[in-house]
């Protein structure tokens, strides 16, 4: 599983160089302030709308579809490019988000979101569609982790996975880098701010090694990156198999 670290990361030129040499990397459209960096370090980037940011200021249409898509158009150029997220909004109707899919150039590697309040059938439509699908929180799924958004969670998988619990397209966690969520799911890749919000909190990181905020930075992308996604989706009823208890076998076999 690809971990990839949203950017930027606070602190010195230093700390989030160190941080982010030999790592994945996201820049956003609204925060494109380590692009150059990332292009420079990192061993391969994604590139993220900002659709979060703009729904959390209270936009309701994604503003600048047109600048969005040259950015990455002249990005896709770059070696390690790895693909975008196509334009979307958290709170918008399936129409709305179907709308910004239809506009998307054919010859640019976009990747569609999934909002967990759109219907199961959109869901279905999408893995059979598109290569790669990531999965977004939604109205009523804000909280990461909440009951409704494991059982909303559990209800996507039974749908996007065959009868032994494989995906039918790759998947994408959008905000998904909490090891007690992507162990338990089969995705391809899953970003998140993790390291960027959270090295900047030096107490508490008292009586490790840790004394910069790079040092801190990476000691979070270590330990994420320590784990890896499930090979599977459990599905209700599934039986267990050899290969589940013991997956070197498949390896050897």
């Amino acid at each position: 599983m690809l971990k990839i670290h949203g950017t930027p990361i606070g602190g010195s030129k230093a700390d989030a160089r160190q941080v982010l040499t030999d790592r994945w990397g996201l820049v956003s459209y609204e925060r494109r302030d380590q692009l150059s960096l990332v292009l420079e370090v990192c061993k391969g980037f994604v590139l993220d709308n900002g659709a979060f940011s703009k729904w959390r200021q209270g936009h309701t249409e994604f503003q600048d579809y047109d600048g969005y898509t040259a950015w990455v158009e002249k990005l896709q150029q770059h070696p390690r490019f790895l693909w975008a997220i196509i334009p979307d909004h958290i709170a918008g109707t399936e129409a709305q988000n179907n709308a910004y899919l239809a506009r998307w150039p054919e010859h640019l590697r976009g990747v569609p979101v999934y909002h967990m309040h759109h219907s199961l059938d959109r869901l279905l439509w999408l893995a059979q569609h598109y290569e790669t699908v990531a999965l977004g929180g939604g109205i009523g799924y804000e909280v990461l982790k909440s009951r409704a958004w494991w059982q909303r969670i559990r209800e996507m998988m039974e749908v996007v996975t065959d009868e032994h619990g494989r995906p039918l397209c790759q998947l994408h966690g959008l905000r998904m880098l909490d090891p007690k969520v992507f162990t338990v799911l089969p995705l391809t890749s899953g970003d998140s701010t993790n390291v960027a919000r959270n090295s900047g909190q030096a107490a508490r990181f008292a009586g490790t090694t840790a004394k910069t905020r790079g040092d801190r930075a990476c000691l979070i992308a270590d330990r994420i990156e320590a784990y890896d996604s499930a090979r599977s989706w459990r599905r209700e009823g599934r039986q267990v198999s050899l290969f589940d208890c013991f997956p070197n076998v498949a390896q050897a076999a």
